[in-house]
């Protein structure tokens, strides 16, 4: 009996037929359920400490600096590795990184470790983080290109997103209830926990030897990508356009401030206005597997963009909680939309032998834009106050997004299969 080539069947569950794409979403998911619940704990437990809203910002930098000073070098090693390899040493890191978190704040250590040592502590590891974050990124952009046929790349895509959206969701609701119930410690075992299990799925997946062999120097391999995104007028866009709206609209960074000082929510409701944001997402992703946002890309992505700076301005304004939250909702569904368009691009865009060096590229754009734009956020609260800065950051979002409306009106005419046809 002959079985069907799951490639040939166009369903929206397509992808997923794939069991060793479904062991790299496990991977993604557990991994960005830990690394979700400790960026809210982190950020709330700092601000508890402090009082500082600038304290908030310099979590994101301390995590910006080693992620953008190392990625073109992680892209260059993801593309020459054995992919699996990589990505256990990689979550080794950071397991590591998490497990001192864990000791530090428990009431054992507090004999040895004073809390005015204890934020330099949860710095370090922050960077160490980081430092993790710029291999993690091209390590896994490469690989999926591995498992997943190129007529899949929009639907691996999507159901990929998906999973780290619904990882959002669980994991900043998980933290937010934990720490406020049981403590920090008892949250970052949960944390340790969970990286331990998405450390256990890359043994699901097969060893996928690299398709680039460096026969240059290092320079002139890094150059190579740099050039080849600086070509592409669409992928340089898209970066370009991610980049600047969020480090304007970055203004998630500030929720304990709202949840601790203007919504007096606490933790838990801070977990929750955390989730609310990846719960649009993770709906609105749900939604584009059976309605495609592909069908005019570049327009759609645009629109996206200005909706993600509007929903930022009213979350701004809101004195609800329950408002709050639906604000925060729309934001995640604008996001998604986003974020599906720019990974679709980039993966048709991007020829195999270079997608770790192109995807280190994406990862100083986008990649550490969300921590460039916390820490702008932190700033801007500290000078303007915490609803001005918000307001602002909105504001710019849709100004930047303006801006490219005007310069790429060209390229808002294109489809899906036009642009696959220049990459043919």
């Amino acid at each position: 009996m002959d079985t069907i080539d799951p490639i040939e069947k166009p369903d929206p569950y397509a992808a997923l037929r794939y069991p060793e794409f479904r062991s790299y979403l496990g991977m993604r998911f557990f991994f960005t359920f830990a690394y979700q619940m400790q960026a809210v704990i982190i950020g709330f437990h700092i601000y508890h400490l402090t009082k500082d809203p600038l304290a908030l910002g310099f979590v994101g930098l301390c995590e910006a600096i080693p992620a953008i000073s190392i990625a073109l070098y992680g892209g260059y090693v993801a593309d020459k590795s054995e992919k699996r390899g990589l990505l256990l040493k990689i979550f080794s890191g950071v397991f590591l990184c998490s497990l001192v978190m864990l000791i530090v704040t428990t009431k054992q250590m507090q004999v040895y470790v004073p809390t005015s040592s204890i934020i330099p502590i949860m710095y370090l590891m922050v960077f160490g983080i980081g430092i993790a974050r710029g291999f993690f990124s091209p390590a896994t952009f490469s690989l999926m290109a591995q498992i997943i046929p190129k007529k899949l790349y929009p639907n691996s895509s999507t159901w990929n997103s998906s999973s780290w959206q619904a990882a959002s969701i669980l994991g900043p609701a998980v933290g937010g209830l934990i720490y406020g119930f049981y403590g920090i410690t008892a949250t970052y075992v949960v944390i340790v926990t969970f990286i331990l299990i998405a450390l256990i799925c890359i043994f699901f997946l097969k060893p996928h030897e690299p398709t680039f062999i460096p026969k240059q120097s290092i320079v002139t391999s890094l150059t190579e990508g740099v050039k080849f995104v600086f070509k592409s007028k669409m992928m340089l866009g898209a970066m370009s356009l991610d980049l600047f709206s969020v480090f304007f609209g970055g203004a998630v960074a500030l929720l304990p401030v709202f949840a601790n000082d203007i919504l007096k929510v606490g933790s838990e409701g801070l977990g929750f206005m955390r989730a609310a944001a990846s719960s649009g997402a993770v709906i609105t992703m749900l939604a584009m597997t059976r309605f495609s946002p592909m069908n005019k890309p570049w327009r759609n992505l645009i629109i996206a963009v200005i909706g993600f700076g509007t929903s930022i301005i009213c979350y701004g304004l809101s004195k609800s909680f329950y408002l709050t939250l639906f604000f925060l909702f729309m934001e995640g569904a604008f996001d998604s939309i986003s974020v599906i368009i720019r990974s679709t691009i980039m993966q048709l865009l991007t020829p195999d032998e270079m997608r770790g060096r192109v995807s280190a590229v994406n990862s100083m754009f986008i990649g550490s834009s969300n921590e460039i734009g916390a820490f702008e956020s932190g700033l801007t609260a500290k000078l303007m106050r915490t609803v001005p800065a918000v307001v602002f950051g909105g504001s710019m979002t849709i100004l930047i997004a303006g801006i490219t409306y005007f310069k790429t009106k060209e390229l808002t005419k294109l489809s899906l299969q036009e642009i696959n046809e220049q990459t043919a």
